[in-house]
C-alpha cells in the first residue's frame, strides 16, 4: 500500500502524538508499505525548534524507510489561545503545496493523526483526488480540550469550533482513535459506530519487559540514597495541572522522598520558580533522557504520576501510561471515576491509584498508597501485555488499512 501520514508532530519527538506516529510509520514501511510522512520539525514538548532543524525551512529526509517532509512551522515562545490558533494555521498553510503534489503519487490510504485539524479538510480532499480511502486518527480531542482548559470561553467560539470539527470528522472515510471513551464522544460528535476504528496507544513491551532499576541513574536526578522517587516525565504543559506536584512535595518534604519531573514544555519555567521559591530540596528537574534510557528510567522509579486537570482526561488520554504499564509500574492518575481512565482502573482495581484532579490530600494519599504496593505491578504488565502491545495493535490497524 501507499500510505501518506499527515500531522504536526513526528519522530524523533520522544514524548505525545510525535512519538506515536513516527513508531506507525516506520513499522509500515518494515513492512513493506511505501510510506511518506508531511510533517513539521520537531518542537515537542520543549516548544522551540533545536538543530539541524529549522523552523522556517522546508527540508525532506528518510528515517528508517519513510519518506518525510518537513514543513515550516510557527512556534510560539508564550502559548496563548491567539498564539496556538497560528501555530495550528501556519502547519496547515505551509503543508498545502507538498499535499498537493501527493496526487501526483496517487496514495492508497492517507492518514490524518490531530491535532491539527486546520491540515485536515486538504488531507481528505487529497485522498478522495487520488482514488484513495482517508482515516482521521484522534489522538487528542484538542476542541474539547481548548474549550475544558477555558482558551475559547466566549460561546459564539466554541460553537464555530465544534461545527468546525463537525464537518472535519464528516469529511473523512473512517476515524480511528484511543480509547472507549474516547469512541463514544466520536459517536456524540455525529460520526456513524461502523466507521470508527479502535486504534490504542501502545508499548513495544519486550523492551519493558524485566528491566532492573538503576541506582546510578536515580542518584543522577538528585534521588538521595533509599529515598524512594516519585516520578513525573513527559510534557510540562497547561494541561497537566502540575503545580499539585510542587504541593504535594511540600507536603511530604518530611518524608524519605525525592520528587523528580523529567520533561520539557511551556510550564516548566513556572514550576521551578515554584519549588524555588518554597525552598523544596525534595524537588529535582531534568531535561527528557534520550529513548534508550526509558525502560531503566521508568523501572527506576517507585511510583509514577500521571496528572491531568479536572475536565480534560476524558479528552486526553495520557500517552506515557502504556510505558508505565509496561515496565510495571506503581502509578498514581487523577481523572473522575466516570472518565475513560477511571473505567480502567474500576474494571482492574490493582492496576493504578485513582484520586480526584485537583485535590493535594486525594493526591498525597494516593502516593502513600502507590508505595506501599507491590512491585513490579502484576496487574499492570499483564494488562499491557494483552491490550497494548505494539506488535497485536499495529498488526490490527493494518488489517484494518487494507480492509
Amino acid at each position: 500500500m501507499k500510505i501518506l501520514v499527515v500531522g504536526l508532530n513526528y519522530s524523533p519527538e520522544l514524548t505525545g502524538i510525535g512519538k506515536y506516529t513516527g513508531e506507525m510509520a516506520e513499522w509500515f514501511a518494515k513492512q513493506g508499505h511505501e510510506v511518506r510522512v508531511i510533517t513539521a520539525p520537531p518542537y515537542y514538548p520543549q516548544w522551540f525548534v533545536s538543530p539541524p532543524y529549522k523552523s522556517y525551512a522546508y527540508k525532506i529526509e528518510v528515517i528508517k524507510g519513510v519518506l518525510v517532509y518537513r514543513c515550516p512551522l510557527y512556534v510560539p515562545k508564550n502559548i496563548t489561545t491567539m498564539t496556538r490558533l497560528i501555530h495550528l494555521l501556519s502547519f496547515a498553510i505551509f503543508s498545502f503545496p507538498i499535499l498537493v503534489r501527493q496526487l501526483f503519487w496517487r496514495p492508497n490510504i492517507v492518514i490524518n493523526p490531530v491535532p491539527s485539524l486546520f491540515s485536515s479538510p486538504m488531507a481528505a480532499l487529497v485522498a478522495r483526488l487520488s482514488g484513495g480511502k482517508s482515516i482521521l486518527h484522534i489522538q487528542d480531542y484538542e476542541i474539547d480540550a481548548m474549550l475544558g482548559l477555558g482558551m475559547a470561553n466566549v460561546a459564539v467560539i466554541g460553537k464555530l469550533a465544534r461545527g468546525f470539527e463537525r464537518l472535519v470528522m464528516s469529511s473523512f472515510d473512517k476515524v480511528s482513535t484511543i480509547s472507549q471513551s474516547m469512541i463514544n464522544k466520536a459517536k456524540d460528535k455525529g460520526v456513524a459506530e461502523k466507521n470508527i476504528i479502535f486504534f490504542p496507544n501502545w508499548s513495544d513491551t519486550s523492551r519493558f519487559a524485566n528491566v532492573s532499576s538503576s541506582n546510578e541513574l536515580r542518584a543522577s536526578l538528585g534521588v538521595v540514597g533509599d529515598n524512594k522517587l516519585i516520578l513525573y516525565s513527559g510534557n510540562i504543559g497547561d494541561k497537566q495541572g502540575l503545580e499539585q506536584v510542587i504541593d504535594a512535595a511540600e507536603l511530604l518534604k518530611g518524608k524519605p522522598y525525592d520528587f523528580v519531573i523529567v520533561g520539557d514544555g511551556a510550564g516548566r519555567e513556572k514550576l521551578v520558580s515554584l519549588a524555588t521559591a518554597r525552598k523544596l530540596k525534595n524537588v529535582h528537574f531534568s531535561s527528557l533522557l534520550p529513548l534508550e534510557q526509558l525502560p531503566v528510567l521508568l523501572a527506576s522509579a517507585d511510583c509514577h504520576l500521571v496528572i491531568q486537570k479536572r475536565g480534560v482526561a476524558d479528552a486526553v488520554l495520557p500517552s506515557k501510561l502504556t510505558n508505565i504499564f509496561a515496565v510495571g509500574g506503581n502509578s498514581v492518575i487523577t481523572a473522575e471515576s466516570d472518565t475513560e481512565l477511571g473505567l480502567l482502573c474500576e474494571k482492574f482495581p490493582e492496576i493504578a491509584e485513582l484520586v480526584a484532579p485537583e485535590d493535594v490530600n486525594a493526591l498525597v494519599a494516593g502516593i502513600e498508597r502507590a508505595l506501599l504496593s507491590a512491585s513490579p505491578n502484576h496487574t499492570a504488565v499483564n494488562y499491557a501485555r494483552e491490550n497494548i502491545d505494539s506488535e497485536k495493535v499495529l498488526r490490527s490497524f493494518e488489517l484494518e488499512l487494507s480492509d
